[in-house]
């Protein structure tokens, strides 16, 4: 599904949010990079690279990894990468979240963004992300949400059900993947419901943040 809408999947990201997905992207950012301290970052579900481009971009110290199951969503990545002059910084790789092809204890931030509704198995998933960081390390994931507010609720899903698919479906050629999309959000465990998930699979001092008027949220969680 992915590969079949890898090539308008910015556009669409972009003009469906409004562009605030890159205001959201920025705040994830200030968790993961930015200190003198260099830090290896595993970006799952990494996509078509924006995340892993802004983390880069945020700090000269940081070196990430990508890593995503579609390959028409790498294509894309690498591409990207090299127009940005990051290819020293970024690599790429296709691969299963809920199979890391990393050792245990060698990443210092893992990070998802947008992705994480995606894993078939959410907790499997989780579990692999905590065992590639190293101790003390942290893992950053961004999720769209369901706003609390009932108006708020109301006119999301009108958008999100109805108008959402129609749009992502014209542009794309593909409704089906713009029906899934918003439905994989709707089906996403509840915020409090998450962050229990991740303290089983044994990530501690984990929070989480609201944007938007609860439109997305961050989760942090601690090895």
């Amino acid at each position: 599904m992915f590969d079949s809408i890898a090539g308008d999947y910015d556009r669409l990201n972009h003009l469906l949010s409004l562009d605030i997905d890159r205001i959201w992207r920025k705040k994830a950012v200030s968790e993961i990079a930015g200190s003198d301290v260099p830090v290896k970052v595993l970006d799952v579900a990494c996509g078509t690279g924006d995340f892993a481009i802004a983390i880069a971009g945020k700090s000269a110290n940081a070196s990430v990894t990508g890593l995503d199951l579609s390959e028409k969503m790498l294509e894309i990545c690498r591409n990207k990468v090299r127009a940005a002059g990051l290819s020293g910084r970024i690599t790429m790789e296709q691969g299963d979240c809920e199979a890391l092809p990393f050792t245990d204890n060698t990443f210092d931030r893992v990070s998802v963004a947008f992705g994480v509704r995606n894993f078939e198995h959410l907790e499997k998933g989780l579990t692999e992300m905590h065992r590639v960081l190293v101790q003390g390390g942290k893992a950053v994931i961004l999720e769209l949400s369901v706003p609390g507010n009932p108006v708020l609720r109301f006119l999301y899903k009108l958008y999100f059900l109805h108008i959402l698919p129609e749009i992502g479906g014209l542009v794309s050629g593909d409704k089906g993947a713009y029906r899934y999309l918003p439905a994989s959000v709707l089906k996403f465990p509840k915020p409090a419901d998450f962050m229990q998930m991740m303290s089983s699979c044994g990530f501690s001092s984990v929070k989480s943040r609201a944007f938007t008027f609860g439109i997305c949220r961050m989760y942090v969680g601690t090895k």
